[in-house]
């Protein structure tokens, strides 16, 4: 059985090419790896837009609790002692343009 002796080139050219697969290897890997972590990321935001937004309605609720025109009247009258105006008092606008 006789062997085949590689010369410098040939064994230069099977490392390049084995150096090269593991590059693009490496980077198919590191490509997969970044997209999984991105899909992580991105339904991590996802939720916390959720999140966000049924904190939002739970603020418009409580807006709207406290801008009720009973506890508004209440807080006039009881606080802030308003009564109500006396008729000399109100003054009428006549909002419509004249032709």
């Amino acid at each position: 059985m006789v062997r085949k002796k590689f010369n410098k080139k040939e064994i230069a050219l099977g490392v390049a090419c084995t150096l090269f697969a593991l590059l693009i290897l490496s980077l198919y890997v590191w490509h997969q790896t970044e997209s999984v972590s991105l899909g992580y990321d991105s339904a991590e935001l996802e939720y916390r837009v959720i999140q966000l937004e049924k904190e939002v309605e739970e603020l418009e609720t409580v807006k709207s609790n406290l801008l009720t025109l009973d506890r508004v009247e209440n807080i006039a009258r009881d606080r802030l002692k308003l009564s109500e105006p006396k008729e000399e008092q109100i003054v009428y606008m006549d909002n419509e343009k004249e032709r």
